[in-house]
């Protein structure tokens, strides 16, 4: 099965989420991403169980976030330290940060790989 595109946006009470394809019409809200991704999956689950489709899981699921977003939620990651780490200027990955410009899907690939990077990282490590 296909991965499932959903467009997050920040509310004033959590998170809304709604299909990337116009043929899926699904949306939902939630008030932290956790609950958000349960709920788009439970959306996705009834729309699917009424037009007679297999259910999804969550791994069906890509959770799609602009950059100003990303580091408003995943306040943890430190911006500064980010742009160091990937090659880029501070100033320019601080103003993506704080949505004064947009960056290019380069840049934006570049952001997101050194995120994952990080991550894959993360995942490798123990403390002791």
């Amino acid at each position: 099965m296909k991965k499932l595109i959903f467009i997050v946006e920040k509310t004033s009470t959590g998170y809304s989420a709604y299909a990337a394809d116009d043929n899926l019409p699904v949306g939902t809200t939630g008030e932290n991403m956790t609950a958000l991704k349960q709920n788009v999956v439970d959306a996705v689950n009834t729309y699917r169980e009424h037009a007679g489709l297999k259910p999804v899981t969550e791994d069906n699921i890509i959770i799609q976030l602009d950059i100003k977003q990303f580091f408003e939620y995943y306040k943890v990651i430190n911006a500064k330290a980010l742009a160091e780490r990937i090659g880029m200027s501070q100033s320019l990955l601080s103003q993506y940060a704080n949505g004064i410009k947009a960056p290019s899907e380069r840049q934006a690939n570049k952001i997101v790989e050194g995120i994952k990077e990080l991550g894959r990282e993360l995942v490798k490590l123990e403390l002791v």
